[in-house]
């Protein structure tokens, strides 16, 4: 299966590639991007110099991003529904979003990208934002050194509604930024280019790569923290674990993409009723469907409406709400008293 999805990933890297406001073939595509690894020095007239910038100055760096974001929600979502032990857990629970949200519409309103000079400054500041809301999380939801799975859970809604009030004050005093603080908070990846995929990739490698090696202990966790702890596994270090590693995940992906919500819900979930249960393989799964299913999200934002683009956020919101609505359908038993 990992080895189908992998070829699945690199036609859709292709796929999306060719697909635009103008098409380019696909074999076009490929000989340039074969072109553009070998360092040779042009296509003998196979393509056109416009062909070849399109390709590779702006459609293949946000098709890479799409797949890196999509990579890092998706894995983020599945080690946190094992958490949780639900599969209606998703990256947005813990308020990581939110705390990212926060320092990028605050870096927005003060003026900091125009008084520093670079598009450095709304990642950064949103980064900074998702590891406080991750700390401040942690922090409500520590009980004399352990944190209970239910209370992590209502200590992330608290203080995601605590953000969301701020994100509305700031949003409600600001003025000229408005437009662009809005932008960012539905999610885009249309005016990025290269600088920050070489950032991003480290983030989502190591994350994904811790979160493949905890597939063993969320196996044991999702049978329950007792049966964890009877076979071997620190329980409250794993919660640690899960927690600082979705929350690196999250925040690194909201921070050059902004808020890009359901793709840690519908991806994992979707996976689980293919494969099965087994983290060993729904966590590499998840990795690689979820930069396959944000390519392919990309690419819907992008033709819809042409001429305009549709963000990405609000693709992902139109798919994803109605998913929630079934599985809260499905497992509404389990929240009855």
């Amino acid at each position: 299966m990992l080895p189908l999805l992998v070829a699945i990933l690199g036609l859709s890297v292709l796929g999306a590639v060719s697909l635009g406001s103008s098409r380019i073939p696909v074999p076009r595509v490929a000989g340039i991007l074969w072109n553009g690894i070998a360092g040779g020095g042009g296509g003998d007239g196979a393509w056109s110099a416009g062909e070849e910038a399109i390709v590779l100055m702006i459609r293949l760096p946000r098709v890479l991003l799409a797949g890196l974001v999509g990579a890092a929600l998706a894995t983020s979502g599945v080690i946190l529904q094992g958490l949780f032990r639900n599969p209606l857990a998703d990256p947005f629970t813990i308020g990581v979003s939110s705390g990212a949200a926060v320092g990028a519409v605050a870096a927005i309103a003060v003026g900091l990208p125009h008084r520093l000079g670079g598009g450095w400054v709304i990642p950064v500041a949103a980064f900074a934002g998702a590891l406080i809301a991750a700390v401040a999380v942690y922090a409500l939801a520590s009980i004399g050194g352990r944190v209970p799975v239910l209370v992590l859970l209502l200590s992330g809604v608290v203080v995601s509604s605590f953000l969301s009030a701020i994100i509305s004050f700031i949003l409600t005093v600001t003025g000229e930024s408005l437009r662009q603080a809005l932008f960012w908070m539905m999610g885009s990846l249309g005016t990025i280019g290269w600088r920050f995929v070489p950032l991003l990739t480290p983030y989502v490698l190591l994350g994904g790569a811790v979160g493949i090696g905890l597939a063993r202990q969320i196996n044991a966790l999702v049978m329950g923290e007792e049966t964890a702890a009877s076979l071997g596994v620190d329980v409250e270090r794993l919660k640690r674990v899960i927690l600082a590693t979705a929350s690196l995940l999250t925040g690194a992906a909201v921070a050059v993409s902004g808020m890009i919500g359901f793709v840690g819900l519908i991806v994992p979930h979707s996976l689980r009723l293919l494969l099965g249960p087994d983290h060993r393989l729904l966590i590499p799964a998840s990795f690689l469907g979820g930069g396959i299913f944000l390519i392919w999200v990309d690419v819907a934002a992008r033709i819809a409406v042409p001429p305009s683009e549709v963000p990405v956020g609000v693709v992902t919101a139109l798919l994803g709400a109605p998913f929630f609505f079934y599985l809260l359908r499905r497992r509404r038993k389990e929240f009855m008293f």
